[in-house]
């Protein structure tokens, strides 16, 4: 496993980081998240991603329980606010300060320690104050509960924002949870300047487009049983965006691209973010002990600028580069 820092922190996190987002608490049996975070912690993964509104806060629970034991200090620990849980009444969502610091504590109790070592905001909201928002998230540095603060898929103007208060109150906001792949780029023309000029990384999600560019999924054929792309609960309708025939052919033109390179199609897409110099580490996902043990190789992969150009030219007009498209609620 290679480490990275996050943003102009002193923070190491694994280059990747494991998440359970749409797997433990709800897809997969408990048995089987356990077998697959022991496998993430036996491949040296030390980053840890989850949130309290994955599976309805069970997700924190399973981690929680699959971490205990652990010697602490060797872990990071990540989660996020920002979406209904509970009986999900006026105010168990959205950024204000009663719903921060409830959260806060909850998740800290599900996850069975003291702190995390990144709390987020899980989206932006528009309906409070930011000011009211980065003073909990400064109140809860203070109290340590939470070591550094981070975001999840806000926008260029958004981080700027947040970072300059977050200047003002002197707290370290180090890093922004974007969705980033070969084929979701909207990142790069402006969320990834504004974060290098105010000092955060991109911790990305779904490196691998929801299973796509594993190669999975193929023109003309049926889905395969069970994948995510024919779960409606599991994430059906994020990944039917990546479905159509033509970027499916795109994508399975990067076949021979990864056998030459001597990855596997997983390999290929998780060594692809990063290579961004802004990417401190790309979060995994898995149902499965192998999944964690074949994307993890990805680690420390330097692809040749040759074969990085061969990606572009193969997947042509199928990549997705607006920026308009990083959009909060």
């Amino acid at each position: 496993m290679e480490f990275r820092r996050l943003g102009r922190s002193g923070l190491n996190i694994s280059e990747i980081s494991y998440g359970n987002w749409l797997t433990h608490g709800s897809q997969v049996e408990e048995d089987q998240a356990q077998a697959c975070i022991k496998a993430a912690l036996d491949a040296g993964i030390t980053t840890f991603d989850t949130a309290d509104v994955y599976a309805n806060t069970a997700a924190e629970s399973v981690l929680g329980r699959g971490l205990k034991g652990q010697r602490r200090e060797s872990l990071e620990i990540f989660t996020k606010v920002f979406w209904p849980t509970g009986p999900k009444g006026p105010n168990d969502k959205g950024l204000s300060r009663k719903h921060i610091m409830e959260s806060a504590n909850a998740s800290l109790e599900r996850l069975g320690t003291d702190y995390v070592d990144l709390y987020q905001a899980h989206r932006f909201d528009r309906t409070v104050p930011l000011e009211e928002t980065m003073q909990a998230f400064a109140d809860l540095v203070r109290q340590g509960k939470a070591l550094y603060i981070g975001v999840s898929e806000w926008n260029a103007e958004q981080i700027a924002r947040g970072a300059a208060l977050a200047r003002e109150l002197k707290i370290p906001f180090v890093s922004n949870q974007p969705q980033y792949s070969m084929l979701w780029r909207v990142i790069e023309a402006q969320v990834v300047p504004a974060s290098e000029r105010e000092g955060l990384s991109q911790i990305v999600w779904s490196p691998v487009a929801q299973g796509v560019l594993t190669g999975k999924y193929k023109v003309g054929q049926p889905l395969p049983a069970g994948s995510r792309a024919t779960d409606e609960n599991g994430g059906a309708n994020m990944v039917k965006r990546f479905l159509d025939e033509k970027t499916l052919a795109a994508v399975a033109k990067l076949e021979p691209l990864a056998a030459d390179a001597g990855l596997s199609m997983a390999q290929l897409a998780v060594a692809w973010v990063l290579q961004n110099p802004n990417v401190a580490s790309a979060i995994i996902g898995a149902s499965r002990p192998e999944q964690v043990y074949d994307n993890v190789k990805a680690a420390g992969v330097k692809l040749e600028p040759e074969l990085l150009t061969a990606i572009d030219e193969a997947l042509g007009d199928v990549v997705v580069s607006d920026p308009a498209l990083t959009v909060s609620p």
